[in-house]
């Protein structure tokens, strides 16, 4: 389980260190997740973004995966007000796994059913990926998401946090899947030539305008011994608060942000299009600044803005 976690802090700080000569410089993207300081406490705070079009609004409702368990409550109660909540999850509906208060599961349910294998040879000007024969998803494309599964809850456990899958309640009937299914996600990975890893380590050559404090290692190894959860947290919480700013800078051409924001907002338009009034988009806080450039295309305008506090931790004494 540590090793889990090493590897979670690992990628929190791949996302904003590399060598200057090798770093380029990315535009500033609209600010969707932030850090904020009192007296008392240190904040990590996401946005929830209004837009509206016509008779409908939706909400760009930003979210980081291990958080205190309030704020996901306040997130549950929040989606209860929406016609459609629409949620990311690469590989199918809605995850199996119940929500923390109704069942203890020591092991994460996979997210995906079986979805079609993806054939060897798919030009992109052919037909969609949903047209693909009928065959069972390769055990080791479960495998990965899995294992990142297992790497976020163990995180949540090291930092006294909890985590986004367990208390979410997913099964809620206004909860509509707004992702690429395994085999599309597959599919496009291939047509690209990109990899998950791919993707980690070329965010970490981007960086923004905005300084950037880095953890230091060696007070996250002194706090990692003592199983000091909050001094862990003082050292991650500027690095997750501005490493969506670097993921969120690759949007465009690729699957991780740009692919699967599409097919998002082709699933809002559809809902849209059934009647639905007032919707929700639950996706984390990375892929907004592009979702939000696409919905101001679309014919959307930008009417609100509030922020809810994901971690609070207490100053050092």
């Amino acid at each position: 389980m540590k090793n889990r976690f090493l590897l979670l802090l690992t990628c929190f700080v791949s996302c904003v260190r590399a060598a200057p000569e090798a770093v380029e410089v990315a535009a500033e993207a609209p600010e969707f997740i932030r850090v904020e300081e009192t007296e008392t406490a240190t904040h990590l705070q996401t946005a929830v973004v209004r837009f509206t079009k016509g008779e409908a609004s939706v909400e760009l409702v930003g979210a980081v995966h291990i958080a205190d368990k309030k704020y996901y409550e306040a997130l549950n109660k929040r989606f209860e007000g929406y016609e459609a909540l629409l949620f990311e999850g690469i590989g199918g509906d809605k995850p199996a796994a119940a929500p923390e208060a109704a069942a203890e599961i020591e092991e994460v349910p996979s997210e995906e059913p079986a979805e079609p294998e993806v054939a060897e040879e798919a030009p992109a000007d052919e037909a969609p990926v949903e047209e693909i024969p009928a065959a069972k998803v390769p055990a080791k494309k479960k495998e990965k998401l899995d294992g990142l599964h297992g790497a976020y809850e163990s995180g949540a456990k090291w930092l006294g946090l909890a985590y986004q899958m367990k208390v979410i309640d997913y099964r809620k009937a206004n909860f509509v899947h707004a992702d690429l299914s395994m085999a599309e996600f597959t599919a496009l990975q291939k047509e690209r030539g990109e990899t998950l890893l791919g993707f980690v380590l070329k965010s970490g050559l981007k960086k923004t305008d905005k300084p950037v404090k880095e953890p230091s290692s060696l007070k996250l190894l002194v706090s990692l011994v003592r199983g000091d959860k909050d001094g862990l947290k003082r050292e991650l919480v500027h690095t997750l608060g501005s490493g969506d700013d670097q993921v969120a800078a690759l949007a465009g051409d690729n699957v991780i942000i740009g692919d699967r924001n599409a097919k998002c907002l082709e699933v809002l338009d559809r809902q849209v299009l059934a009647g639905k009034k007032k919707l929700g988009i639950f996706y984390g806080a990375a892929h907004f600044p592009d979702m939000e450039k696409r919905l101001v295309e679309g014919g959307w305008t930008k009417t609100g803005e509030e922020w809810m506090t994901a971690w609070e931790i207490a100053k050092a004494k």
